[in-house]
């Protein structure tokens, strides 16, 4: 009875284990998402307030369509590379949070 009940205790322990530690690496994960979309909000913002600028600044509607081409073509090339930036970061969070449970499956699949 009280092997049993050890034994128990340490599988208690044992998934406890696993779970703060993903938990841990999930927290870190979604911590560098957030900073990385606060980066590229703050940044975003601060280039569609320079463009205004310029816009504003245009002497020439040619000028003006000038700027407001080059803000766009900036605008959805840092789109893009911070989309990719975001799913590189995901898929990580998704490894990171698995990986402190593949030990754990294997010793319940092997127990069985």
């Amino acid at each position: 009875m009280v092997k049993d009940f050890d034994e128990l205790q340490k599988i208690g322990k044992d998934n406890m284990d696993v779970t703060l530690r993903s938990f841990g690496a999930v927290t870190q994960s979604a911590q560098a998402i957030a900073v990385e979309l606060a980066d590229y909000s703050k940044k975003s913002f601060e280039q569609g307030t320079q463009a205004m600028e310029r816009l504003f600044g245009s002497k020439s509607l040619d000028k003006a369509m000038e700027v407001q081409t080059d803000y766009a073509k900036t605008a959805y090339e840092g789109f893009v590379a911070q989309a990719s930036k975001l799913g590189t970061l995901y898929a990580d969070l998704a490894k990171e949070s698995y990986k402190p449970l593949e030990g754990y499956f294997a010793r319940v699949a092997a127990a069985k």
